[in-house]
């Protein structure tokens, strides 16, 4: 007998996205059904290209065709992406970006920039848009990290007038950087509405085009720059980044406490845990706790939001970061691996995010 569509959409809706707990054809994932006698073709869309279950998801196909249609079918599962949104009505500022994803700590020192940098190039390498914001007005580092010191961008005027500027580009990344604008020896010694004023044109007056995901790279602790953060634009979740060690667990504790109140409300996509163990080039299977143990993981189930991953301290992270060509570029670093790992449970917590909670909207605040 022929095979059918309806028997490969029917074998099909038995396949359940591992996160969103639905089938593919209830989520509408499944698009342009193929068959010439035992070739079946498909196309399976998953919410985000770092997608950390793309290979179990093709697997599971496969077998319910096998099983429930036919077992000598030939199928051809063909993998896509149309990334998940939750911002209300997607107009206004940033109008063509899906998710914007605020990065903060709770202290300085903690590998904020470093963590941000390597995230964003490795959403990037698995076919993401990825754009970046560096919110930290007084201590830009995104220049360093990507070799862009020497940048600058232009400013051009857009078809209704007005004057907007070119991000820079590096490695993928559109992002831009008070570091771009200011020599690189000068200190930025501004007052807080300077500093919230910089961040707002960063986000309207930049030519930022269609984006999966703007990552914003926050100054430290809570300050004006993050009201103006959610004031401006709708945020899609939060990252916190500390280190394991008492001190810094106890501020980013903090910066967790400030998104996830009433008035604020913006969700905590997870904690990321920096510098979580030393292991030296000579004994890579060695792990010393130079920062105390378990630190990232206390935090987050006290707040029962997910540990998104732990960053081993490594030198070579921090030769990288200095060489303006951040680790996740290694094609064969185990540190590389780690970002990646990060990524991809990333953009997992914003695909569930999206499913499961309501639309952003502007957080409005009193002051």
């Amino acid at each position: 007998m022929a095979i059918t569509k309806e028997e490969v959409l029917k074998a099909l809706s038995y396949v359940e996205e591992p996160d969103l707990g639905k089938d593919l054809v209830t989520l509408n994932m499944i698009e342009d059904v193929e068959i010439n006698g035992k070739e079946v073709s498909f196309t399976v869309i998953l919410t985000t290209p770092a997608c950390p279950m793309k290979d179990l998801i093709r697997n599971a196909c496969v077998n319910a065709v096998h099983i429930m249609v036919d077992k000598e079918a030939s199928v051809t599962v063909n993998m896509t992406s149309r990334v998940t949104t939750a911002r209300a009505n997607n107009s206004g500022i940033l109008k063509d970006v899906k998710n914007i994803i605020a990065i903060a700590s709770g202290k300085g020192g903690v590998g904020k920039s470093t963590v941000t940098s390597n995230l964003a190039i490795a959403l990037a390498q698995m076919g993401a848009k990825v754009g970046l914001i560096d919110a930290d007005i007084s201590g830009p580092s995104i220049p360093v990290m990507f070799d862009t010191e020497e940048e600058r961008p232009h400013v051009f005027k857009s078809p209704d007038g007005r004057n907007l500027i070119e991000p820079v580009e590096r490695y993928g990344i559109k992002m831009i950087s008070i570091g771009f604008l200011a020599p690189a020896e000068s200190a930025v010694v501004w007052r807080g509405p300077m500093a919230s004023s910089a961040l707002k044109q960063f986000i309207s007056d930049v030519d930022w085009g269609e984006l999966d995901y703007l990552l914003i790279d926050l100054p430290p602790g809570t300050s004006d720059i993050h009201l103006t953060m959610v004031q401006t634009v709708p945020v899609t979740g939060a990252i916190i980044v500390t280190t394991p060690q008492k001190v810094a667990l106890a501020d980013a504790q903090k910066g967790l406490q400030m998104f996830k109140q009433p008035q604020i409300n913006v969700p905590v996509l997870g904690i990321i845990e920096n510098m979580a163990y030393f292991t030296p080039a000579e004994l890579p299977n060695n792990k010393y706790y130079i920062f105390g143990e378990g630190g990232g993981k206390q935090l987050s189930d006290r707040w029962n939001v997910p540990l998104l991953g732990q960053v081993p301290l490594i030198q070579s992270i921090r030769e990288s970061g200095d060489a303006g060509r951040p680790e996740v570029l290694k094609p064969d670093s185990p540190a590389g691996k780690v970002f990646e790992e990060i990524a991809q449970s990333v953009a997992q917590q914003v695909s569930l995010r999206n499913a499961g909670l309501e639309k952003t909207k502007i957080v409005p605040i009193n002051t």
